[in-house]
């Protein structure tokens, strides 16, 4: 593919026939760097962010009256500011009260990648412009109020990583595919913005490329890295989920693609291995069935899934796969999704779209996951990995040997989905990736001919938990709560007591999606841009009123049930009396549930930002 070997083609291409990206990647192994140890300096007037990398003199001025953004020196800084260490910026957002400034203050060490830090970041801090918000209405205060604690809801949800001077948001193969045109640009310029999840927050600073030193490309999703041992030799062991801030949301308000073929949950999963200066990566990709359909909750434990019949799905379909082969090349997709049920037309119509793009790149394999593996029949995943053992070898995998020279290439990834792309998928993910390994420790002589990676009980157990915490970690970011079937990716066979911890955690995300998820897809749509406070002191969304059943039938419902309650502990003159009491409340307590039920969608707590195609 063009998009493999030649990234200028590809960033050509891609910039001609999609709007994919706001800024395309560009893609090169050395990196220029964005400044590492930064001083926040706070006067009434201005803040000044000072890079204090050796040799540093750049400083970053921010006026707080007139939000001008200016490169100034360090003998700008009054002497009387007020000064903090911080570890990166954010960026910077308009609420109510005006502008803030989201700032890095506490990060922790994830690892090396090829000599560069990564970092973890662990809190942050908004700071308003103004010195007071006792310019706003008591209305207004608690809408910025209400902001804030949205953006807050984004910041704390574990999962943000950064590196100053290495590009996190592309894989070691496009790195490597680079053409040294590009090696001076700034990391956001380079960087993938599909993964780039502060790139709302940076647009100030990325109007003006004499700031890019301070802007700080900032991923969502997982990294780990381990240094591992087998047969004595050392080798580093990396996972990085990148999930996409196109089409983000959480599990329910959030399916299938936009118009511009963006799928919902989208995820690039990279394997990589570091050992004695050679270096390999296996890519795989997850991401919500590419057409429009919906999955609105509505109380129900499981609510039903519509496919849109008013929209031509295979323009958004098209534009998807265009855009995933011009990037990665051939694709396997897995859709591992319920054969019958409800699941059953999804599935269906994955099926009759693929067939209808008549694309010989593009190999479509449905495996019913839970019909297969049934009666804990974990062992039965084999025959999807042995189904696709061909295709795996086919597309092979990326590495450079101890020469600098590249030696193979990735030439397709297996796209998997189930229902979330959560579960099932990262069980998959998991098998598929130890496959790819196993060829890869062999040819890099790590492993000896004829040992298996099962066989490496240290080493196993590292790799099940890292793949279990992965799919934790993006479970968390969609579903709201831990993943489900993570005991058979921790230990290989699924335990009693997995199930028991499935069932909670399902309990758990019934009634997050339910109840708290309107509320979280408000903050991520305001953090990434897709909603932005206006200006002016007009009305807010938030300002939108429950309609009268909201309240009152529940309490109707809650009044009822307890009558019922009493009347049986208190029972009456005779049993006929008391059963007549019971039976009333119970029919008035029965009914008013199911209105409730009926009118599901007016109960759960629905998105009030959120603009109308993400409604749809």
């Amino acid at each position: 593919m063009a998009a493999l070997s030649d990234p200028e083609t590809f960033l050509n291409v891609c910039r001609r026939r999609y709007a994919v990206f706001k800024l395309w990647p560009v893609l090169s192994a050395e990196q220029p760097r964005a400044a590492s140890t930064l001083n926040l300096h706070t006067t009434p007037e201005k803040f000044f962010i000072e890079a204090c990398d050796e040799g540093a003199d750049a400083v970053l001025a921010i006026d707080r009256v007139s939000n001008e953004m200016t490169l100034t020196g360090k003998k700008d800084i009054p002497p009387s500011a007020v000064t903090r260490p911080i570890c990166g910026i954010m960026g910077t957002i308009r609420l109510v009260a005006g502008m803030y400034l989201v700032v890095i203050t506490r990060k922790r060490n994830v690892g090396s990648l090829l000599g560069h830090a990564v970092w973890k970041a662990v809190d942050f801090d908004v700071i308003s412009y103004k010195k007071t918000v006792l310019h706003l209405s008591e209305i207004q205060s608690q809408e910025n109020k209400t902001f804030l604690s949205m953006l807050n809801n984004v910041l704390t949800t574990d999962g943000f990583y950064f590196c100053t001077d290495f590009d996190l948001t592309h894989t070691l193969q496009r790195l490597a595919n680079t053409s040294p045109d590009f090696q001076e640009m700034s990391l956001l310029e380079r960087a993938d913005q599909r993964f780039v999840w502060n790139g709302n927050l940076l647009r100030e600073l990325a109007g003006q490329p004499e700031l890019h030193k301070f802007a700080l490309p900032v991923i969502h999703g997982f990294i780990v890295m381990k240094p591992c041992r087998i047969n004595g030799k050392i080798f580093e062991w990396i996972l990085i989920s990148r999930r996409s801030c196109f089409r983000a949301g959480v599990r329910y308000y959030v399916r299938g693609i936009d118009s511009e073929g963006h799928a919902a949950n989208f995820v690039e999963t990279e394997q990589i291995v570091l050992y004695e200066g050679a270096k390999a990566s296996f890519v795989q990709t997850r991401g919500s069935m590419p057409f429009y359909w919906s999955q609105r909750p509505n109380l129900r434990y499981k609510p039903k899934p519509i496919i849109s019949k008013t929209t031509n799905h295979m323009d958004g379909f098209q534009r998807h796969f265009d855009s995933q082969l011009l990037i990665y090349g051939k694709q396997t997709i897995l859709n591992l999704v319920n054969q019958k049920g409800s699941e059953k037309p999804l599935e269906q119509a994955f099926a009759r779209m693929v067939s209808g793009m008549n694309n010989d790149m593009l190999k479509y394999i449905a495996f019913d996951f839970h019909k297969e593996c049934s009666h804990m029949r974990w062992d039965r995943l084999q025959i999807l990995v042995d189904a696709v053992a061909d295709k795996q070898d086919e597309y092979g995998y990326f590495m450079v040997n101890l020469e600098g020279k590249t030696v193979a290439q990735q030439k397709g990834v297996f796209r998997s989905n189930c229902m979330d792309c959560l579960d099932r998928t990262n069980v998959i993910q998991s098998l598929l990736a130890r496959r790819s390994l196993q060829s890869q420790l062999q040819r890099m002589g790590v492993l000896n001919v004829g040992q298996r990676i099962e066989e490496q009980a240290e080493f196993e157990k590292i790799y099940k938990n890292a793949w279990a915490d992965n799919a934790n970690a993006c479970a968390v970011q969609y579903a709201g709560t831990g993943a489900l079937k993570t005991d058979f990716t921790r230990t290989g066979k699924r335990t009693r007591w997995g199930l028991m911890m499935d069932g909670w955690n399902s309990m758990i995300r019934y009634y997050k999606n339910n109840f708290s998820d309107g509320f979280r897809q408000d903050s991520i749509d305001l953090f990434l841009g897709n909603f932005a406070v206006d200006e002016s002191d007009g009305p807010t969304p938030l300002r939108v009123q429950k309609d009268w059943k909201f309240l009152t039938l529940p309490i109707i419902m809650l009044v009822a049930f307890s009558m019922c309650i009493v009347c049986l502990l208190m029972a009456g003159d005779t049993w006929t009396e008391t059963l007549a009491y019971v039976m009333f409340w119970g029919a008035a307590s029965a009914i008013t549930a199911t209105i409730i039920l009926f009118n599901g969608q007016d109960f759960v707590d629905a998105p009030k930002l959120v603009h109308k195609e993400k409604m749809d």
